[in-house]
């Protein structure tokens, strides 16, 4: 089915897409929790609009400037979760907050004084929530007593309003198997509902407790009381999920098709998916740089920009003009490495799919 589309590709299958979705949003409404994904690992308005119509409520932006481009074609109910920090940024967060509903994160005293400052100007307080570390020290608050602290030490900006809590507990990627992966998923539920305690006796709102990631938020039993997750690669998966079990081959809608461009030898090939279209992305759970779906056991062991080197121990049975489909490692960068995507159902082309944020890292 890929023989009529250029090479190399990012091809969807728009089928396990919507089934991917609909899996996670009935898995956590099961405990109460909503989902609320992330769309860096797409940057697609219609991706994003498809989840919204498959129970998704509301969307999640790393920047500003995917929030922008998201407000632009409808979308309004959205969570910037990163730091905006400097006059440039909050002028566009006063622009933005005058058009759709915006919530975005706090984890400093001079960012609080920035939101609260542009929040005084709109005469509308800004909506936050306290940004908690989850382990890999990316700028978050400590849990408990010290964003306790420092939520009490905010209390005199009028301009801005906490609302609840955000956590991100980014170390739960380098677990390998299931009871790991359980084990960070109870840690990150009791900093999460411990912390909210603390903030709530003390007068704060904590009406958004936000957590979740790929792999956390697989396992909303043992989520229960937040009331939503971030998660955003479950649209896709990728290796990382399919090496720990956490996916199926199937379950990886995401695929990079390449072409077969080189034969050097019977056990060494060279396809036309370098860096620029796969990433030099790592897997944590396996070596090389993607998954061969049609032969699994071809490792690609390098890349550069516009090549890929393929390897085996047996022979390989792939001829010049082949065609192969690649898992890629992690999937959240490939879109924002393209215009479009091919979105395939039932073994067709059925749409082109814009990556309307491309770029948008501002």
């Amino acid at each position: 089915m890929y023989d009529s589309i250029p090479s190399p590709s990012v091809v969807i299958d728009l089928d396990q897409i919507d089934s991917n979705i609909r899996s996670i949003v009935q898995a956590n409404a099961r405990y109460g929790i909503r989902v609320r994904p992330h769309i860096k690992t797409h940057k697609s308005v219609w991706l994003a609009k498809r989840q919204i119509e498959l129970g998704c409520r509301g969307i999640t932006c790393a920047k500003l400037g995917e929030a922008e481009v998201m407000a632009d074609h409808g979308l309004d109910d959205i969570l910037i979760a990163f730091p905006l920090i400097g006059f440039e940024k909050m002028k566009r967060l006063k622009q933005l907050m005058q058009r759709v509903s915006v919530i975005t994160l706090v984890n400093s005293l001079t960012g609080a004084q920035y939101l609260s400052d542009a929040g005084m100007e709109l005469n509308h307080p800004v909506k936050v929530l306290l940004d908690l570390d989850g382990g890999i020290r990316r700028g978050g608050l400590e849990p408990l007593e010290p964003a306790l602290r420092f939520a009490e030490s905010t209390r005199h900006l009028a301009g801005i309003e906490i609302i609840g809590i955000m956590y991100y507990a980014g170390n739960i990627y380098s677990e390998r198997e299931r009871d790991g992966f359980e084990r960070m998923t109870r840690r990150e539920h009791d900093n999460m509902l411990g912390t909210a305690r603390l903030l709530e006796s003390a007068g704060f709102r904590m009406d958004i407790l936000s957590g979740g990631n790929s792999f956390s938020g697989k396992l909303p039993h043992l989520l229960k009381g937040l009331t939503e997750v971030r998660s955003g690669n479950f649209i896709f998966n990728d290796c990382n999920q399919l090496s720990t079990g956490m996916a199926t081959v199937e379950e990886c809608a995401l695929r990079v098709v390449a072409t077969v461009v080189s034969r050097m030898d019977d056990r060494h090939v060279i396809i036309d998916a370098g860096s620029k279209t796969l990433t030099s992305d790592l897997c944590e759970h396996r070596p090389g740089f993607g998954f061969v779906v049609e032969h699994p056991d071809i490792l690609i062991e390098k890349l550069n920009e516009e090549h890929g080197f393929l390897s085996s121990h047996q022979p390989i049975n792939l001829e010049i003009g082949d065609r192969v489909s690649i898992i890629p490692n992690h999937s959240c960068g490939l879109p924002n490495l393209t215009d479009t995507m091919y979105g395939m159902r039932d073994g067709r082309l059925e749409r082109m799919i814009t990556v309307d944020a491309r770029g948008k890292n501002q």
